[in-house]
């Protein structure tokens, strides 16, 4: 079974910067999409981006693009998000979450990290 931890998580002041890592049990890139999604209380669930085992091609949610950017370390099985210029509306549970290539649904989840971002 795919297992998935997240760190890096913490406050931080708008404008600021984290970077959030999501590390996997094995090596999962090339057969399973895998996301990072986040979400604040009272609201839904949102996809922040992903990146597609095929092609690695990255998607990212609108509220995010020219922010934030997904990474791959293939050696060291890990998902990085790194969020620049931080936003209070950021703040929120991140979690990441895997599939694999011939499901609709996400599996595997992280149990999540908290970003705060304070105006």
């Amino acid at each position: 079974q795919v297992q998935l931890v997240e760190s890096g998580g913490g406050s931080v002041q708008a404008g600021g910067s984290l970077r959030l890592s999501c590390t996997a049990s094995g090596y999962i890139f090339s057969t399973y999409y895998v996301a990072w999604f986040r979400q604040a209380p009272g609201k839904e669930r949102q996809m922040v981006a992903s990146v597609n085992p095929t092609n690695r091609g990255k998607s990212y949610a609108d509220s995010v693009k020219g922010r934030f950017t997904v990474a791959q370390d293939n050696a060291k099985n890990v998902l990085y998000l790194q969020m620049n210029d931080l936003k209070p509306e950021d703040s929120a549970k991140y979690y990441c979450a895997a599939r694999y290539y011939g499901r609709s649904e996400y599996q595997y989840w992280g149990q999540g990290t908290q970003v705060t971002v304070s105006s």
